[in-house]
């Protein structure tokens, strides 16, 4: 893991119960930042990462909100600035695939339009409810951003075409933020593939993962720590790079 000193900074990371967005958290604290890890609220996975990072003498808390609720992100990032008196870096990880299977792009009826409106709720107008609330707070900072996309909105498949284009929109949103909070905040965005330790293995068929990466340069999946490596980078120490989307993908399928 690259280290940055993050001592004296902020930071929320959002769907920071697992994965990836656990990891970064880690990462954040353990580089002398005091972290505000959100998930859903009751969320028994959110009470154990804090505990466990908590339990290694890290400066971290809970910041429980539904991000698919408009109001529940400004609330807590009003928190986090009682609690905290700054905000520096804010990383939008939390979403959904909204399935626990595959669905093929010509199945209009699992996509329907209840689906359509939890995925866009969650995924694409999620991220922006949290950086409309953070943007006065990370302006007064000269702060960053870190979207965490997906090489689906690439058009390279993923759980469902409805997810596929929630993340092709925060791809777009990630160069349109940067213009919209530039000079004073950068807003970049990662584009991981396959992520083992996120939860969401089981969504694909294993022999079509073990297939997939027998095609990739680097032959094995990507881990959270391979992802969480290139946010902390983008925070801290690209400070001429926004508006940018980094693919991380071992390489790509050949």
């Amino acid at each position: 893991m690259i280290t940055f000193d993050f001592s004296g900074t902020v930071s929320i990371v959002t769907g920071a119960a697992s994965g990836i967005g656990m990891v970064t958290a880690g990462a954040l604290a353990r580089a002398g930042g005091t972290v505000c890890l959100n998930d859903l609220p009751g969320s028994a996975a959110l009470d154990a990462a804090v505990a466990s990072l908590s339990a290694e003498g890290l400066d971290v808390h809970s910041c429980p909100a539904d991000q698919s609720d408009p109001a529940a992100a400004a609330q807590a990032v009003a928190d986090v600035i009682a609690r905290c008196g700054r905000l520096d870096y804010l990383v939008n990880n939390a979403a959904t695939p909204g399935t626990s299977a595959v669905i093929p792009p010509d199945d209009f009826d699992r996509m329907d339009e209840a689906f359509w409106k939890r995925l866009i709720s969650i995924n694409q107008i999620g991220p922006y409810r949290w950086v409309k609330s953070a943007a006065p707070h990370l302006r007064a900072s000269g702060g960053a951003i870190v979207n965490v996309a997906s090489t689906a909105g690439l058009g390279r498949g993923g759980s469902s075409s409805v997810y596929a284009s929630t993340k092709a929109a925060l791809i777009v949103l990630t160069t349109e933020w940067a213009v919209a909070l530039g000079p004073q905040v950068r807003v970049n965005a990662i584009a991981p593939e396959m992520v083992d330790g996120s939860g969401w293995d089981c969504i694909f068929d294993p022999a079509v993962l073990d297939q997939t990466i027998e095609r990739l340069p680097l032959r094995r999946a990507g881990i959270p720590t391979d992802y969480a490596q290139s946010i902390l980078w983008f925070l801290a120490g690209a400070p001429y790079v926004t508006g940018q989307t980094l693919v991380i993908d071992g390489g790509g399928v050949r």
